[in-house]
């Protein structure tokens, strides 16, 4: 059991590909911040390289960090399990930080949890919500248990510092304030060589036909859609708003689309500016992937549908029926635009 005092400040992974931040270095800072503000503390970003420039660095302080500790050595190059884990171990040793949020990615997947058994601390793995218990300093790290049955609020009251991983997604990300002066960067060169067995060879994109997690226009699918054959209606309405196709974890099971086009816990996550779900009943792992949509209009002929308790649009009735409906008034919208001329 730890000390638990000695431990303090919100800490966040930052990630960075080639010398440049990525995006879920500042959806963390959105997260850090609340927290940070509720323990009076500091809000750190680590990030690990082989260098990065300051005007970069300076972009973390600027959404909001107090402090950047910028970890560069030619072995950091690119994220490696051992390297990394052994510079993220040697900072927790020399700061104590009191809690950790690292992004569910390949890294965060990846690193943490083999952090967290050397360090001998607690870690939640995809939450969906993040607090502090006011008395006890205790970070609540909330998510879907029990095939999304329930949600769990997990502690970890004896140890430090706290890990939780967050999806990719799940969260806006922090903006930028130009008027924010104070922050620092400290930057650290380890005087050991950070050894690793594995060799970083090279990166091949996974190369899918579409990305919903960076489309701004998702139709999804849910299993009200009823069979493989009518999910052409719903890949019309797509086409027609320039929009990506998604599905539930249903539609998917049962195999009339594939995984990629999955959405929720066990799929991916997305924050797209419109969602249009179509027989989709609303699950709490589906919810989970899909609510930080910017405007969701849900298509669902149960009224008690759990997806209308986060739509912004809700329309009650057959989607078989409904969807050609809105295909024909998109098409004589787009023709009546067409055909009108200015004078």
């Amino acid at each position: 059991m730890n000390n638990l005092s000695e431990y303090k400040d919100i800490w966040i992974l930052a990630e960075q590909k080639e010398g440049k931040l990525l995006s879920i270095s500042f959806e963390l800072i959105t997260r850090g911040i609340g927290l940070a503000r509720k323990r009076n503390s500091k809000l750190v970003a680590i990030i690990f390289s082989d260098g990065i420039n300051d005007d970069e660095l300076r972009k973390l302080i600027l959404c909001g960090c107090d402090l950047v500790l910028s970890v560069e050595s030619p072995e950091l190059k690119n994220f490696l399990p051992e390297p990394y884990s052994m510079a993220m171990l040697e900072l927790i040793q020399k700061y104590k930080p009191e809690v950790i949020l690292a992004g569910a990615t390949s890294t965060g997947r990846t690193l943490m949890p083999y952090v967290a058994m050397k360090a001998y601390c607690g870690l939640t793995a995809d939450c969906t919500q993040l607090d502090i218990e006011e008395i006890t300093g205790n970070l609540l790290q909330t998510r879907p248990a029990i095939g999304g049955n329930i949600m769990a609020c997990i502690k970890t009251p004896k140890n430090r510092p706290q890990m939780a991983t967050i999806r990719p997604h799940s969260t806006k990300a922090a903006i930028p304030d130009q008027s924010k002066k104070s922050g620092e960067i400290i930057k650290i060169h380890p005087s050991e060589l950070l050894k690793s067995r594995i060799q970083y060879i090279g990166f091949l994109p996974l190369n899918e036909k579409q990305n919903i997690q960076n489309a701004e226009k998702v139709v999804v699918v849910g299993r009200g859609i009823k069979k493989a054959e009518n999910i052409a209606i719903a890949r019309e309405l797509a086409e027609s708003i320039g929009a990506a196709l998604g599905a539930t974890r249903d539609v998917v099971d049962r195999g009339w689309l594939s995984y990629p086009h999955q959405i929720g816990l066990s799929g991916k996550t997305i924050t797209p500016k419109l969602y249009i779900g179509l027989g989709v009943s609303g699950s709490i792992q589906h919810l989970a992937g899909m609510q930080t949509a910017e405007t969701i209009i849900a298509v669902n002929n149960d009224p008690e549908a759990q997806i209308f308790k986060v739509a912004d649009f809700g329309i009650v009735g057959d989607l078989f029926e409904v969807v050609p409906e809105m295909i024909k008034q998109l098409k004589e919208a787009k023709s009546n635009e067409k055909n009108f001329c200015w004078s």
